[in-house]
């Protein structure tokens, strides 16, 4: 039978860690709000060190004997023949000097696996940081992001009833790779901070007319959800439900159709069950439903 030599693990380590990164760019933005990145690249470090560290520690590893064993000599009657070199017949000085010749320094192998992974994680960040520059939020010019936080604001004080201010956390110091959320307010205060992930989609829909279904809806109940805590909502339920409901509005203003935005309201309802497992605050009533008590406008035939 043919023998199977598995990969090392940190070979598979460093297999999982591309992987992972190429999920969290390619991915959907819920695992990038959920997922620190910078946190993937501390652990990836720390399983390098392990692995240099174990690996010094072992020691070296000893070259196998590749010569006929005894038992295959006694086998097989094997016989040296007298033109071969015999180990024992060498001067021990001269043996020495072969076996350190022949053999790299012991710590070489280990810490150059370790350089070799460390140079990995250095271009994945890389990776990140280009995709991040050229493609996100990051890759606007401050005029337009500073027209786009505008254009949020406004339509975040409609719901709010007050003039507020919606601020995308580029340092992500409120929300995202810290909080793990996609926007967060002050109860009754007037200012509001989204991901700069949630805040690209609303660009996006706003003064592009792109739509990605299922990020621009959740990007839209965000908006909603916050100018909702603004207004002095303070129950995540509530605000939930409510936004759901402004949320149509709200997209029609930024482009969207009313059928669209409707549709995407009602698939953020349906999915407002699955992601409550984790925040079960968030999960809306039986009361937010057409003629419910949390129904805004209970003239309406459809809901939200």
């Amino acid at each position: 039978m043919e023998d199977l030599t598995w990969p090392r693990p940190a070979t598979l380590a460093r297999i999982g860690l591309v992987a992972l990164v190429a999920l969290w760019i390619l991915g959907p933005s819920m695992l990038r709000s959920a997922l620190p990145i910078w946190l993937v690249f501390f652990v990836a470090v720390g399983l390098e060190v392990q692995f240099l560290v174990g690996a010094l520690r072992a020691g070296p590893r000893q070259a196998p004997d590749r010569r006929p064993q005894q038992v295959d000599l006694d086998r097989y009657g094997f016989e040296p023949r007298e033109d071969e070199l015999d180990g024992d017949d060498l001067d021990d000085n001269l043996l020495d000097e072969l076996e350190v010749a022949a053999e790299p320094h012991p710590f070489l192998p280990p810490v150059r696996r370790f350089v070799l992974g460390l140079g990995l994680i250095a271009a994945l960040v890389l990776a990140i940081w280009l995709v991040d520059s050229r493609t996100g939020w990051d890759s606007l010019d401050g005029p337009t992001r500073g027209k786009a936080a505008e254009r949020f604001s406004a339509e975040a004080s409609r719901i709010a009833g007050k003039e507020v201010s919606i601020y995308c956390d580029e340092s992500r110091d409120y929300v995202g790779a810290v909080q793990h959320a996609d926007g967060v307010a002050i109860v009754g205060g007037d200012r509001a901070y989204l991901t700069p992930e949630r805040c690209f989609d609303l660009y996006r829909l706003a003064f592009e007319d792109e739509v990605t279904w299922s990020r621009t809806a959740r990007a839209l109940a965000v908006l909603a959800h916050e100018a909702w805590h603004l207004r002095g909502v303070g129950d995540e339920g509530t605000a939930e439900c409510y936004a759901l409901q402004s949320g149509v509005e709200v997209g029609r203003r930024l482009g969207l159709s009313q059928r669209t935005a409707e549709r995407m309201m009602r698939q953020q309802l349906a999915e407002n069950a699955l992601r409550g497992v984790g925040t079960a605050e968030y999960v809306v009533s039986p009361e937010c439903r057409d003629g419910g008590g949390l129904d805004l406008d209970v003239s309406r035939t459809s809901f939200p």
